[in-house]
């Protein structure tokens, strides 16, 4: 089914999150809210790395393990990781064990750091490509909604360059619909229109 469905509490939403109430949460909660909090951000491109030949559910389903296994995805933590550290993870059934998508979140890690210390900024980078607001689609059908564009490519691009890791144009597309970059809560989805000029409030810096 590839059109917007109406549930049991009378609410039209997008197809995929089905009846799962973990899923269904997920999609009218964070699916596409503007997200600009650098450490979040972060979090959730990693994630959707680790994503990549699994469904997003699964991720999800763990995500609290990954929290807790890379110390609540801070960056300043995750680039200091050891050879020792990587080894743990790799024996840690609550996450996805992938020792290249492990690496990968070290160096995506450092990369971060330097962007945050030599600028713009995690989230301005990003957010820039967009002028700093959600772009808006009106997609009638999960069919006609692209696995990439022509943007996430571009930044694709920059991310690879900077030395991120598992940041390929779909991986990236991925990521712009679930943290707002892109609305692409299909038209007749009730989180359409709140996802159009939503923000999430800002994280406070840990201290």
């Amino acid at each position: 089914m590839s059109r917007a469905v109406q549930h049991a509490d009378g609410l039209i939403r997008c197809p995929w999150p089905g009846e799962d109430p973990l899923y269904v949460a997920y999609h009218d909660t964070e699916w596409g809210v503007p997200e600009y909090d650098d450490r979040a951000l972060y979090e959730k491109l990693i994630l959707d790395g680790f994503q990549a030949g699994l469904s997003w559910i699964t991720i999800l389903r763990k995500r609290d393990n990954f929290r807790r296994a890379f110390d609540d995805f801070e960056p300043a933590k995750i680039a200091r990781y050891t050879e020792k550290k990587m080894h743990a993870l790799m024996q840690d059934a609550g996450i996805v064990r992938n020792r290249a998508k492990i690496e990968g979140t070290v160096k995506s890690a450092q990369a971060y750091l330097e962007i945050m210390e030599k600028g713009p900024g995690f989230s301005k980078l990003l957010w820039d490509y967009v002028d700093g607001k959600p772009k808006v689609n009106t997609f009638k059908t999960t069919a006609t909604v692209p696995a990439s564009t022509p943007l996430s490519v571009t930044i694709s691009k920059d991310l690879s360059s900077r030395g991120f890791k598992f940041v390929g144009p779909t991986i990236v597309y991925a990521f712009m619909q679930a943290t707002g970059m892109v609305n692409d809560h299909l038209v007749t989805c009730h989180c359409h229109a709140v996802c159009s000029g939503k923000q999430r409030a800002r994280r406070l810096p840990a201290t």
